[in-house]
């Protein structure tokens, strides 16, 4: 037992020389290693994952990261073809494929990250200036495929405009001609993305101006077909209204002639019976219609106005 314990302390203090020595050297999964011997580079770079040899105090070793690396440039002002300026902020993703030549030519992410603001802003500055500035708004003719487009497009003409290539068009021109450069210094340009668009402060008060004056005017327009839209309904109600009032007038008429036929009937068939009687009813009505307290007639006894008064002793 006592032996493999010395046998195992003696493999340890041997490992920790050879790490302590710098003759052992681990590369990761995620990165990768090149030799330089008196400054100078000594072989391919190394990708496998593991422990790995060198020959200490001659040799360095330069760690690079394999995986996906990002860059963030600057904001720039810079001009559309139709001579807009406009602030256009950048990003884009990278990675080192060629670790040697990248430490020949760059150094460290940090020079890299130098030789990425020359060559992305420079693409992006030679393809923005080469379009319309729309073209670097909208991606798509879709708003003007709608079955509204050409209301829309009445309310804001420029802004409408149908465009031929788009944004994403775009951020791939800027990745092809960035990525032309790119090899050079050991760097694969995998994707560069638009971060945002902007307008200098000299333009952007009177875009916005411009902006509320054409919602304004949408807004009145809509308002103005609103309107007209209330009076087409009102006046729809108002025909209905009156045409149904007016077959109900016409339905109550009928109903209320009828009815008047029927009790006429009833009232000649109950006064046949007695006409006499009936004359007498008659009289006493006209009576009570035309004779009141402040009422002076003068008439002569032999009228047929005062028969039955006559004949009431």
């Amino acid at each position: 037992m006592k032996r493999f314990l010395r046998i195992f302390v003696s493999l340890a203090i041997i490992a920790g020389m050879l790490f302590l020595t710098g003759v052992v050297y681990i590369v990761s999964e995620t990165r990768q290693v090149v030799i330089t011997q008196f400054g100078k580079p000594v072989g391919d770079p190394v990708t496998r994952a593991g422990l790995h040899f060198k020959i200490p105090f001659i040799q360095q070793t330069h760690y690079f990261d394999k995986r996906l690396l990002d860059w963030d440039g600057d904001p720039n002002q810079i001009p559309t073809r139709d001579k807009k300026y406009i602030w256009v902020d950048t990003t884009a993703r990278w990675r080192i494929k060629d670790a040697l030549k990248f430490l020949q030519s760059v150094g460290s992410e940090m020079g890299a990250h130098a030789r990425l603001d020359d060559i992305i802003n420079s693409a992006t500055r030679d393809v923005v200036t080469s379009h319309l500035l729309v073209e670097t708004i909208r991606d798509s003719n879709r708003i003007l495929d709608t079955p509204r487009a050409e209301e829309i497009a009445a309310i804001a003409e420029e802004a409408l405009e149908r465009i031929k290539v788009g944004r994403h068009e775009l951020e791939n021109e800027i990745l092809s001609r960035a990525g032309e450069l790119a090899p050079r210094y050991g760097i694969d340009l995998v994707d560069v993305r638009i971060k945002r668009i902007n307008y200098v402060q000299e333009v952007r008060t009177k875009v916005y101006e411009r902006m509320i004056s054409e919602r304004k005017r949408a807004a009145e327009r809509y308002r103005s077909e609103g309107r007209g839209k209330s009076a087409e309904i009102k006046g729809q109600k108002e025909k209905e209204l009156k045409q149904i009032t007016s077959e109900a007038y016409k339905t109550a008429q009928g109903i209320r002639g009828r009815a008047d036929a029927e009790a006429i009937t009833v009232y000649a068939a109950a006064y046949n019976k007695d006409p006499e009687f009936y004359s007498f009813l008659k009289t006493l009505e006209t009576y009570k219609d035309t004779v009141d307290a402040n009422t002076t007639i003068i008439l002569t006894t032999d009228g047929d106005y005062y028969k039955y008064l006559k004949k009431m002793d």
